[in-house]
C-alpha cells in the first residue's frame, strides 16, 4: 500500500524523505516544551503560555510576507535559508534560563516557521499532479507522524526533569534535523523555482495579490473554519493539552510521551486507509466529523482530570493516552484534506500567497490558543478550559458542513480533479523572474505537513 501511495514525482519522494527526517528532530522535542520552560527552567504557566502566542503572533505578522516572496522569487530562496533559522532557534532553546532568552529563541523559531509550512507546501504541490495531491499530503503527514513517533520513543528514554542536560541534548538534536530537508533540496537546484515568465499568463499585481485571494469568497470562508478548528484544537496541545494532564490531571511527565506515541502509531497505521478511503467523498463533510472527533478527545481528557482528582492515577493516565489517540482519528481526516482544499482553490500565479493564508490560520490560533490555555489551567478554571475547547470544535463541525455547498464537486473531492497537460519549464536564468517552473506551480509543514501533529 505504501508503495502505491508514493508519488510518481522523484523529486518529491525525496522532499518527503527530508520530511521524515526533521520529523525526527521534531518528536524529540514536541511532547516537552511545556514541562521544560516550566519544570526545568522554572518560568511560570501563564509566561509560558504569554511565549507560545508571542510565536503566533509573529507567524501571523510574517507569513503573508513569506508568500508574497514565495510567489515572487520561488519557494526555494525563502525556504533554504529559514531552514537554517529555525535550527538555529531550535537550538538555542537547549540554553535559555530565563523569561527573556526563552522569549528572544522562540521568536527566532516563529521567524523560521512564519514562511516554511507555506514555502514547503508549495513546492510539494509543485511536484504532483492535482489528482496525487490529497494522497501525497497524506503520507508527507504519515511520514511526518511516523518521524515524530520515532523521535518521541527516542527523547522518552533521555529526558528527565531534574536533569537539564537530557532536555538540551534534544533540542540540540532537532536543531540539526532541520539541516538534513535543507541539503536534500540543495541537491535539486531546478525545485521549487518561480514560474518561468511565458508560463505565467496574468501578471501577479493584476491579479491583486492578497486582494484577490480575499476576494475568494470560498476560501475565506474555508479560511474562517480552518480559524476555529486549529484554534480550539491543534492550538491546544503544547500548553492546553499538556498543561492539563500534568496539572489537573496529575500525570506523570512521561505518561505524554506515551500519549504521543499512541497518537503517532494509530496515525501511522491508519493515515493511508484514510487516504484511500477519502478518494471521491466530501472533503468539507469530512472536516464536519474531524470537529466531533477533537471534541470527543477533549471530552475524555475531562474525564482524566475528573480521575486524577480522585487520586485515580491509572484512569487519569488512560484517559491522557486516550484523548491523544482520540484525536490522531480526526488528525488522519484533516491532514490530506486541509491543504488538498487550499490547493484547489489556489490559482497557480497565486499559490504561494494562498498556502500563506493557510499558514496564518496557525498563526492566529497560536495566539489564541496558548494564552487561553495558559492562564485558564494555570488559575484553576480547567473545567472552563474544556467547555471551551469543546464548544469551539463543535462550532467548526458547523462551518464545515455550511461550507460544503460552496465547493465544486472538484474542489470538495466529490470528483476527480482534473490533470493537466505538463508545461515545460524554461531554461534556468540568474535572474529571479527567469527561474524555471515546476510542475503545476511553483509547501509544508514542518511539512505540513501539516503543522505538527500532536
Amino acid at each position: 500500500m505504501l508503495r502505491n501511495a508514493l508519488p510518481a514525482s522523484r523529486e518529491a519522494r525525496r522532499i518527503l524523505v527530508g520530511t521524515l527526517f526533521s520529523a525526527i528532530g521534531r518528536g524529540l522535542t514536541l511532547p516537552f516544551l511545556y514541562v521544560y520552560l516550566t519544570q526545568v527552567r522554572g518560568l511560570e504557566a501563564g509566561t509560558v503560555g504569554l511565549l507560545v502566542g508571542w510565536m503566533g503572533v509573529v507567524a501571523l505578522v510574517l507569513a503573508p510576507i513569506g508568500g508574497s516572496l514565495v510567489d515572487r522569487f520561488g519557494a526555494r530562496r525563502v525556504v533554504l535559508p529559514l531552514l537554517v533559522v529555525e535550527a538555529v532557534g531550535t537550538g538555542s532553546l537547549a540554553f535559555v534560563d530565563s523569561a527573556l532568552s526563552a522569549f528572544l529563541a522562540l521568536s527566532v523559531v516563529a521567524i523560521g516557521f512564519a514562511a516554511l509550512w507555506s514555502g514547503q507546501t508549495t513546492i510539494l504541490a509543485s511536484l504532483v499532479d492535482p489528482a496525487e495531491r490529497q494522497r501525497v499530503f497524506g503520507l508527507s503527514f504519515t511520514l511526518l507522524n511516523l518521524g515524530i513517533g520515532l523521535g518521541g520513543v527516542i527523547s522518552g528514554t533521555i529526558v528527565d526533569a531534574t536533569r537539564p542536560a537530557s532536555f538540551q541534548t534534544i533540542y540540540l538534536g532537532d536543531a540539526v534535523s532541520y539541516l538534513v530537508p535543507a541539503v536534500i533540496l540543495l541537491s535539486m537546484p531546478h525545485v521549487g523555482g518561480r514560474f518561468a515568465k511565458e508560463t505565467v499568463t496574468v501578471d501577479l499585481k493584476a491579479k491583486g495579490g492578497y486582494a484577490q485571494v480575499l476576494r475568494d469568497g470560498s476560501f475565506v470562508r474555508f479560511f474562517l473554519f480552518g480559524l476555529a478548528l486549529t484554534t480550539f484544537g491543534y492550538a491546544q496541545i503544547e500548553v492546553g493539552f499538556t498543561a492539563f494532564s500534568t496539572e489537573v490531571a496529575n500525570v506523570a511527565p512521561r505518561v505524554l510521551g506515551w500519549a504521543f506515541a499512541g497518537n503517532t502509531l494509530l496515525i501511522v497505521v491508519a493515515q493511508l486507509f484514510v487516504v484511500r478511503w477519502l478518494d471521491g467523498r466530501s472533503r468539507t463533510r469530512a472536516l464536519a466529523v474531524v470537529g466531533l472527533i477533537f471534541a470527543l478527545s477533549w471530552a475524555v481528557l475531562a474525564g482524566a482530570g475528573l480521575a486524577g482528582s480522585y487520586a485515580l492515577p491509572v484512569l487519569a493516565s488512560v484517559g491522557v493516552v486516550a484523548c491523544s489517540v482520540i484525536f490522531a482519528m480526526g488528525e488522519t481526516l484533516m491532514s490530506p484534506v486541509m491543504p488538498a482544499i487550499t490547493n484547489s482553490l489556489a490559482t497557480d500565479e497565486l499559490r504561494g500567497r494562498y498556502n500563506a493564508m493557510g499558514s496564518m490560520v496557525w498563526g492566529l490560533s497560536g495566539i489564541v490558543g496558548p494564552v487561553a490555555a495558559g492562564p485558564l489551567i494555570g488559575t484553576g478554571r480547567a473545567t472552563t478550559w474544556v467547555m471551551l475547547v469543546v464548544g469551539g470544535c463543535l462550532l467548526a463541525s458547523t462551518l464545515a458542513l455550511r461550507l460544503h455547498h460552496r465547493l465544486t464537486p472538484a474542489q470538495d473531492g466529490r470528483a476527480p480533479a482534473a490533470t493537466p497537460s505538463p508545461t515545460p519549464a524554461a531554461a534556468p536564468s540568474a535572474s529571479p523572474a527567469a527561474i524555471p517552473a515546476v510542475g503545476d506551480g511553483c509547501r509544508g509543514a514542518l511539512p505540513e505537513a501539516t503543522p505538527a501533529a500532536l
